[in-house]
């Protein structure tokens, strides 16, 4: 009909003139929120996109340096160096992903079926410590277990074995940074997954009972796809990091014997940062980080959509 008004509602969400006007003691509350990330988290994403596609001088300082286009990338690309770093990077993050995703959903359905809520609760509280340690503190702990005069190797010299360098052997790296990263991480992930079992309803247990499934049955059955949501989830998001291979970890951990299979983006990048002061390719560097990681996210979010119908947005 000629001049109807079309009051349906905006499925898009948009808010209107009349919204903001009508609450506008709400949106006066979040400005500061809204002023503080603009400045202290956009804008130096937006600085560091710029400084990427720069010759950053120090006396021409951000804005007024000289634009290079691509040239940063296309120096990053030809060295030799950078494709090892990438390759440090990309296994130690796959191999963290491979051995750390499972543990987290093993122990939450073990914890989970304890009759007893206080023993639940302190292994909990134990798993769940690690996760407050600094890397510092944990790296200690590893000093501790592995160096030359630490337990493990004095257990070797106990039963007449040799004892060896850990610390100092590349062969043991990536194990030992692997094996301390899930140390430390478990019991986060435990936790996550523990809440997520809690939101399934126990009448599908009981049903899956009824119907004669025994604990493995009702794991795969009723367990692992309420969880498929928290899986997905996590997943995803640990895609996203694959080449941020934990700086602060590494450069603790590794020493001149392991640089050929310690050396990783971040610490590749804090050394030409801050010793050779190449601050626009670094930026370049980082900015590739990003954009991978973004590209990982948006390829898993849609393949789970499509697979299962099930996905982080």
């Amino acid at each position: 009909m000629a001049g109807r008004v079309d009051r349906r509602p905006n499925p898009l969400g948009w808010i209107g003139l009349k919204q903001m006007k009508r609450f506008w003691f709400i949106y006066l509350l979040i400005t500061p929120v809204l002023v503080y990330y603009g400045i202290f988290r956009y804008y130096p994403m937006l600085v560091q996109v710029t400084l990427a596609f720069k010759d950053f001088t120090l006396l021409g300082g951000i804005w007024h340096s000289e634009w290079i286009g691509f040239d940063n990338f296309t120096h990053i690309f030809s060295k030799n160096e950078f494709y090892q770093v990438l390759r440090n990077t990309i296994a130690i993050s796959l191999l963290r992903l491979a051995f750390g995703f499972l543990p987290p959903i093993i122990l939450a359905i073990l914890l989970y079926d304890l009759h007893s809520s206080l023993l639940r609760r302190i292994s909990q509280t134990l798993l769940y410590i690690p996760h407050f340690f600094s890397w510092v503190i944990m790296y200690g702990l590893v000093y501790a277990l592995f160096s030359n005069t630490g337990l493990v190797n004095h257990l070797l010299e106990e039963i007449g074995g040799k004892a060896q360098n850990f610390l100092l052997d590349a062969d043991w790296f990536r194990p030992l940074l692997i094996g301390s990263a899930i140390w430390k991480e478990i019991g986060w992930g435990t936790i996550i997954y523990l809440a997520g079992m809690s939101m399934i309803d126990p009448s599908l247990y009981d049903a899956a009972k009824i119907d004669g499934a025994g604990p493995l049955k009702r794991i795969w059955h009723v367990t692992l796809p309420g969880l498929q949501s928290v899986m997905i989830f996590l997943f995803t998001l640990s895609l996203g990091g694959i080449l941020n291979a934990g700086a602060e970890q590494i450069l603790l951990f590794y020493n001149p014997a392991t640089y050929s299979v310690g050396d990783v983006i971040d610490t590749y990048v804090y050394r030409q940062g801050l010793g050779s002061m190449q601050y626009s390719m670094t930026t370049a560097v980082s900015l590739f980080q990003s954009v991978i990681g973004l590209i990982l996210v948006l390829s898993s979010n849609s393949i789970s959509k499509k697979l299962t119908g099930t996905g982080i947005w």
